[in-house]
């Protein structure tokens, strides 16, 4: 059974119950989407900011560092990325990590490759295509979301951009108290929850616009309009699809279902998949959040460049697969 489907029930009560708004309708749709989708960021930002912390000081930033930076800069980041392969969150939630990495030491390149991967390749995701589409379409899927990450991190790392991270990123000075090894338990957990509460403090605002506007577009963006605009016969078709995925919000394996609706609607294979990578690994609402920890040049720079690799993707398979 799905692990938020107290969210969902909470999220129908308030909606067609409390707000009697009528199921069905295009803002009944919106609000039971805001309300679901924000509980559930919430809780997945407290869970795992806080399940990191704890793990976090039990690792000295050096053997992080050490993992992650060894050898040479780019084994750092072909690392990176394969470590989020193995860590299924999305976009939002795989914020927390990021900047724990980033806290540690780790070269801001590094950390963006795995900011990439973590969304935009998801285990579960895999399996579904292989279930739908066969291994070619799933290897092509991981395959291109590595090689996406690894570039744009590489990339990114190259532009030596430390200067455009908040300052209070860079801050770690609870653990740096006290010594790793004479910390009790009771202050590992006093740490994990001072630092989450720290953390959602200065990003909730930016979930709740981010979310809002997702929602929006959830509810009142027709289902047959990517279809339509985004038919395999549009050269525009790609770059169509991408700017359309950025607003929504999803993880990689709540996105399939419609990937596998636009297949048969006629879409390409390589928009579709564009459009789904879109969607996990250029979220609006991690935008909204990055906005806080880093500066919207920044955001910018991340959000051209994995987007330059995923429209690229998709015209790639479009040319293979058609």
């Amino acid at each position: 059974m799905d692990i938020f489907y107290p969210v969902k029930l909470l999220a129908d009560w308030l909606t067609f119950g409390l707000f009697a708004i009528a199921p069905e309708t295009l803002l009944g749709e919106t609000v039971n989407f805001f309300i679901y989708d924000t509980v559930k960021i919430f809780i997945l930002l407290a869970v795992i900011i806080f399940a990191v912390s704890v793990i976090r000081s039990f690792l000295p930033p050096e053997k992080i560092r050490f993992i992650l930076s060894r050898r040479n800069k780019y084994v750092g980041n072909v690392l990176a990325a394969l470590l989020g392969i193995v860590t299924p969150f999305c976009s939002c939630s795989a914020i927390p990590l990021f900047l724990g990495f980033v806290q540690a030491g780790i070269p801001l390149g590094t950390t963006f490759s795995f900011l990439v991967a973590s969304p935009m390749i998801n285990e579960v995701a895999l399996v579904l295509l292989l279930g739908l589409f066969g291994w070619k379409i799933a290897l092509i899927y991981i395959g291109s979301g590595l090689v996406i990450a690894i570039f744009s991190g590489i990339i990114i790392g190259e532009m030596s951009m430390e200067n455009l991270v908040e300052p209070f990123v860079y801050e770690n000075t609870v653990i740096a108290k006290t010594k790793l090894s004479e910390m009790q338990w009771h202050e590992r957990f006093a740490y994990a929850k001072d630092y989450t509460w720290g953390i959602l403090k200065k990003v909730w605002p930016y979930i709740l616009i981010g979310v809002g506007l997702g929602a929006w577009i959830h509810g009142y963006v027709p289902t047959d309009f990517l279809a339509k605009y985004a038919g395999a016969d549009k050269w525009y078709a790609v770059p169509f699809a991408v700017a359309l995925g950025i607003p929504l919000y999803s993880n990689a394996a709540g996105i399939i279902p419609l990937v596998s609706a636009l297949t048969e609607k006629g879409v390409a294979m390589g928009t579709t998949l564009a459009f789904m990578m879109a969607v996990t690994a250029l979220s609006l609402p991690e935008f909204m959040i990055l906005k806080r920890v880093m500066k919207t040049k920044l955001i910018l720079i991340f959000a051209g460049i994995v987007g330059a690799g995923i429209i690229f993707t998709g015209y790639l398979f479009n040319l293979i697969l058609g």
